[in-house]
């Protein structure tokens, strides 16, 4: 063979070889930091949603067992009410057979002549149908007390099964974080942000928002918990309940809840303090003037300052 055909067998050759080899090597590529990063956030607002879910179910159940031991009170004091009342039905029939005298109202009854018996007996009577209706309404009473509890203790365990979900959605996000948790570490180097305080001045506001505020911006660098709301960590509806408990005022463990329970304003009314929540309710930051907002936002990150557009927002609150 020819010199000149074996150069040209090996060109072609080499580029079969280049054509089979390259499309393998693209499978096999590494995702790009920015592929990452997509991956990430999108896993994470999984898993807010998650949480939230689960602060949800926890504030449910806790109004559930607080429903439950107020009913447990009322029933204590309601069986003694209705046992004294039969126990006295029991007295006057008891007195009435025996024709003793241990109670007034036997004694007048069995008192006088036989002409006056069809009316003393029809007294009785009418004594007795009475007591037996203050049973019966009491027995109501307790009956209804009775199938509310049962009603709740049923909630509860449904709520209960609820939280147990949610927990194992949460466990597969995370391992599924955790994965790309490594990957990030191998694009830049950390898995999670490094924790940091905030050094600049921080806004004079007054009132309890102004507590609210200053309560924020000394959480800056705490790292995000999921279902955290001290200083060991928060998430997003830990964040806003923590600072506002600071200041005096209860929220509960949850965004869409907290958005239930403030007065709305618009964007232009917006004051220090006030709350910015985002899409689908999974999400709340803390007002702090200046377009800017403090928030936890997710896992591997720490509370931080950030824009108000940091994501769509889908309203605003006040304390009141």
């Amino acid at each position: 063979m020819s010199s000149v055909r074996i150069l040209l067998r090996a060109i072609v050759v080499g580029g079969l070889s280049a054509v089979l080899i390259a499309p393998g090597a693209a499978a096999y590529a590494e995702p790009s930091v920015a592929d990452l990063t997509q991956q990430i956030n999108k896993s994470s607002a999984k898993l807010e949603n998650i949480v939230e879910s689960y602060n949800r179910v926890n504030e449910e159940i806790k109004a559930t067992q607080k429903a439950g031991k107020k009913i447990e009170t009322e029933i204590g004091p309601l069986e003694q009410e209705v046992e004294q009342a039969r126990s006295e039905v029991k007295q006057i029939a008891a007195t009435a057979y025996t024709g003793g005298t241990g109670l007034s109202t036997a004694n007048l009854l069995l008192g006088g002549d036989q002409k006056d018996l069809v009316s003393r007996l029809g007294t009785l009577d009418h004594l007795m149908r009475g007591r037996q209706q203050t049973i019966s309404g009491f027995n109501q009473s307790q009956q209804k007390l009775l199938d509310r509890k049962a009603e709740l203790e049923n909630t509860l365990a449904k709520q209960k099964a609820q939280k147990k979900q949610l927990a194992e959605g949460k466990k597969k996000i995370e391992a599924d974080l955790e994965e790309l948790y490594d990957l990030r570490e191998k694009a830049y180097g950390s898995a999670t942000s490094t924790a940091s305080t905030y050094t600049g001045a921080v806004p004079n506001v007054s009132g309890s928002a102004g507590v609210a505020v200053r309560f924020a911006y000394n959480a800056i660098g705490t790292p995000y918990v999921w279902g955290g709301e001290t200083a060991s960590g928060y998430d997003c509806s830990g964040l806003t309940l923590a600072a506002w408990k600071a200041a005096g005022k209860s929220l509960p463990h949850n965004a869409a809840m907290q958005w239930n329970q403030v007065a709305k304003v618009s964007r232009g009314d917006l004051q220090p303090g006030d709350l910015v929540f985002y899409s689908g309710l999974d999400h709340v930051g803390i007002y702090v003037g200046g377009n800017q907002i403090i928030h936890a936002p997710t896992f591997g990150e720490n509370v931080q300052l950030a824009g108000v557009d940091v994501m769509p927002p889908y309203g605003y609150g006040r304390v009141t």
